[in-house]
């Protein structure tokens, strides 16, 4: 019998190199000098893409690192102010009839400075100013010293016993506005009711003489 096997590849050929009918020729390797620039082409190409996966690794990175808590807020001005009393401010009897001063000490334990910007007392029949003027800004760690003066209006109107006297104190900081009232002791309140009663000892009705 006769027939037409495969065909075998002849001499100096390689079953590659033989093919289907209909297959697709395959291009030949670049040889010589078009293959060296074939391969600087290949190796600057996954250069390339080996840079820009570090690059955007790098920025993931660089964008879920862990971010530093805020800064904690400033306190509230009242938290951190103290104002102590500190005695008459004018020996007995040197003073304006009916008036009297008294000396403070403000003082900031810590955070921002804090602004004093007004300083009141509860009694409508006694007005009250005090020096530095305001405003006053106290820093933390300087204590101010304060002189609170005040004037006897309207004796009948004043207590005969200041029992737990205050003054209000509006501070401000870089937190907020607070109005805060200090009660400053049992020797502000005997030194205060003292100055009122020796303020109106002419026991008049419509004020001090």
């Amino acid at each position: 019998m006769s027939g037409i096997g495969p065909v075998e590849p002849g001499e100096g050929t390689h079953p590659r190199d033989v093919l289907e009918p209909g297959a697709p020729l395959l291009p030949d390797p670049p040889r010589g000098r078009l293959a060296q620039l074939y391969a600087r082409h290949h190796r600057a190409a996954l250069t390339a893409t080996a840079t820009a996966a570090l690059l955007a690794a790098g920025g993931y990175l660089f964008a879920t690192r862990p971010q530093k808590p805020p800064p904690p807020p400033a306190p509230y001005p009242s938290q951190v102010v103290d104002v102590t009393y500190r005695g008459p401010a004018t020996p007995p009897g040197t003073a304006p009839r009916g008036s009297f001063s008294f000396a403070l000490e403000l003082s900031v334990q810590s955070g921002p400075p804090v602004t004093t910007t007004r300083i009141t007392q509860p009694y409508a029949s006694v007005s009250l100013t005090w020096h530095p003027h305001p405003p006053l800004r106290t820093r933390a760690g300087s204590p101010r010293k304060i002189t609170i003066t005040m004037h006897v209006t309207e004796c009948a109107k004043v207590p005969e016993n200041a029992g737990l006297p205050f003054l209000d104190v509006t501070l401000r900081n870089t937190r907020a506005i607070q109005v805060h009232s200090f009660i400053l002791g049992d020797r502000y309140a005997h030194d205060l009711s003292q100055a009122l009663h020796v303020a109106c000892s002419t026991n008049s009705t419509s004020g001090p003489k």
